[in-house]
């Protein structure tokens, strides 16, 4: 696993961007595997930024999400596909057709899942996958105690997680309770991983992650098991890290 330092948010969006930008320059038609959530807003907005300047293109990308809230419309603000479109797919040169988000409103949401890894295989897999990581170091939506041998399946959101996304929501009645979400199988298959973490308070979840032994209380531990995972992250969410005597580049 190689870890990289920034000074700061601003500093760690720009280098994960400039990493996604490498891929999309040297593979124009690879598929893209994308997150949500507040970390990697920064990064998607270097992405659009190097799109207006004429630096980057995506008109021949593919890109999947790693999730969805069960129950929510596309068009709800708080979906994931709403997201998306927010905040990267409304403004770069991406087909809409080439943009994949599973479906909340699934009438059978187990056939949706099995429909969506087939989708990730005939699309040649995800060649760089994005990913944040929870406060109890999780993955996509793959809570603690998640079996690591599942592809996408429908999960129940822990309380934890939950409280976390409650900011989101005019209140915790409002936060779904399950959702639609690559498991750990389908995120492993990726052939490059990219982690963005921001933040003191992600850095428990770091060290454990990075330092512990692989186990699934912890599920970001499984990416140790990965051949080619980079992790960027900013000096605060890195702290422990460092602490532990884990070595860093800058």
């Amino acid at each position: 696993m190689r870890i990289y330092e920034c000074a700061d948010y601003r500093a760690m969006s720009r280098r994960a961007a400039s990493l996604i930008a490498a891929q999309v320059v040297l593979n124009p038609e690879g598929v893209l595997g994308l997150a949500t959530g507040s970390t990697p807003i920064g990064l998607y907005s270097q992405l659009v930024e190097w799109y207006k300047q004429g630096d980057l293109s995506f008109a021949g990308i593919r890109s999947v999400n790693l999730d969805e809230y069960l129950g929510l419309a596309p068009t709800h603000e708080q979906s994931y596909r709403y997201f998306m479109q927010q905040n990267l797919f409304d403004h770069i040169d991406i087909k809409p057709e080439n943009t994949h988000v599973l479906n909340g409103l699934a009438a059978d949401p187990d056939a949706e899942c099995a429909a969506y890894d087939q989708l990730i295989r005939e699309l040649g897999g995800v060649d760089l996958q994005l990913l944040g990581m929870g406060h109890n170091g999780h993955i996509a939506f793959n809570e603690p105690g998640d079996n690591f041998g599942l592809g996408t399946h429908v999960v129940s959101l822990s309380e934890r997680t939950i409280d976390a996304n409650q900011r989101f929501f005019e209140s915790r009645d409002q936060v779904p309770r399950q959702a639609l979400s690559m498991g750990i199988k389908s995120i492993m298959g990726a052939r490059r991983i990219l982690v963005v973490v921001s933040g003191e308070d992600k850095a428990d979840a770091v060290c454990r992650a990075v330092t512990g032994p692989v186990t699934d209380q912890v599920p970001a531990s499984v990416l140790q098991l990965h051949p080619d995972v980079t992790l960027v992250g900013d000096t605060a969410a890195l702290s422990k890290l460092k602490e532990a005597g884990v070595p860093v580049c800058g």
